[in-house]
Parts: structure tokens; sequence; C-alpha cells
């Protein structure tokens, strides 16, 4: 049986980034693994009690706050939790989630000075997530996914 994905919800086209939008990936490979049923989805910014729409918020070392200063870390560290629960509980071989964002980034996110500026980094839900042992990938990096899947699949 082939293995689960964790995935970003936004990258399914649920509306539950920040904006209340959403980035669907339509890749003929994301969308097979969809069609498969082996995708396992969560926002952790809502799950974390974030609202949609939300401020746009970044990471700042450890703590990730708004564009106004307000430190929303808790949430953010709540939906990373709930995130390696899900993943723990449904036997997730690799997580795909949203380069760039606070939570998710896995390898840039925005470099806390809201001018729109990246740096390397991860967000709060993949570096969790790898440091309990979960390979996490962006949606930019479906060759490596699919590279890995047939690894593991056998």
């Amino acid at each position: 049986m082939a293995r689960k994905i964790l995935v970003s919800a936004c990258l399914l086209g649920h509306k539950v980034r920040y904006d209340n939008g959403d980035v669907p990936c339509l890749d003929s490979r994301f969308l097979k693994w969809y069609e498969e049923g082996r995708m396992v989805h969560i926002c952790p910014e809502v799950v974390g009690g974030l609202p949609t729409p939300r401020p746009d918020a970044q990471r700042q070392g450890d703590r990730v706050v708004t564009g106004a200063g307000s430190d929303v870390t808790e949430a953010f560290e709540k939906g990373a939790q709930a995130s390696l629960k899900l993943a723990q509980g449904h036997d997730v071989a690799l997580a795909i989630l949203k380069q760039d964002s606070p939570s998710c980034g896995s390898l840039f996110i925005y470099d806390g000075s809201f001018t729109d500026a990246k740096k390397e980094g991860q967000g709060t839900t993949a570096e969790l997530l790898r440091n309990n042992g979960f390979l996490v990938f962006g949606e930019d990096q479906l060759d490596e996914i699919e590279r890995e899947l047939a690894r593991i699949d056998g």
C-alpha cells in the first residue's frame, strides 16, 4: 500500500492562506498522488487557531510576528504540533508544504523584515517535522519527491 503524504491545504485549493487565498498545485504528478488517496492535508496556521484571512506573519528568529508586531508564535507552534501528530497518526512518508511560508517553508522563508526579502530557512512546521525524522519538500521539488516516493514504495 502506498504511504501517505502530508500536504499544505492551500496546495489542494483550500482557501486558508493569510489573504484568504489558495495556491493550488496543478502538476500532473501531484494530482495523481491526490487521486490515489495518498494525501492528508492540514493548514498549521488555521489548526493553530488563526483566522482566515489573518495578518501576514514572518519568522524573526524563534518568534513569529505580524507586520504590526503582534506575536503569533504560540499559534504557529500549536499548528506545528498538530501537523506532527497528524503525520505520525497516518504513517506519512513525507510532506509537501508551501514554500516560503512561516509555517511550511522548507528551503526559504521571508526574512522577517516585511520587505518581500527571502532567506534560506524553514517554517515552524517544516522544522518540527524534520526534527522528528520526516522528509519535507516544497511544491517546487516534485522531481525529488517523485524519486523519493519511488524509493519508498519500492
